[in-house]
């Protein structure tokens, strides 16, 4: 059986096959929630172990370079899977030109409040 027989007529008629394009947004998506889950993890044990805590105590907790580091990559690779998601169910339900401008719209602010959440962060642990 011929593996062209399964696309539409349309399909066959313009010749269009799979763009290809959207193997890396899966696997992007794959590795950010792998990612995300240790993170997140980390990130809850952590809130719990310094749920009694004032604030100079949560304040020299983000200090050291661990937490740091991990809060740094909780925040890319959340807002990335973030990003990631919400421009599926875009592209998904939006069938308008409205969808690219929203898409547009959705990357800016996931990547705005990941930068945002870094320089906070950074700003904590290099004595802010």
């Amino acid at each position: 059986m011929n593996s062209r027989s399964f696309r539409s007529p349309l399909a066959r008629a313009l010749g269009l096959g799979s763009a290809k394009s959207g193997v890396r947004h899966w696997w992007a998506e794959r590795v950010t929630a792998v990612a995300l889950v240790p993170l997140c993890l980390w990130f809850i044990a952590s809130m719990i172990a310094h749920s009694g805590s004032d604030y100079a105590a949560i304040i020299a907790w983000i200090r050291t370079p661990l937490a740091t580091g991990c809060m740094v990559l909780l925040l890319i690779a959340l807002f990335h899977h973030s990003s990631l998601g919400l421009q599926v169910v875009i592209e998904d339900y939006v069938h308008s030109g409205v969808g690219f401008a929203a898409i547009v719209a959705i990357r800016l602010g996931c990547y705005g409040l990941a930068v945002i959440g870094i320089i906070a962060t950074l700003h904590i642990s290099f004595g802010g």
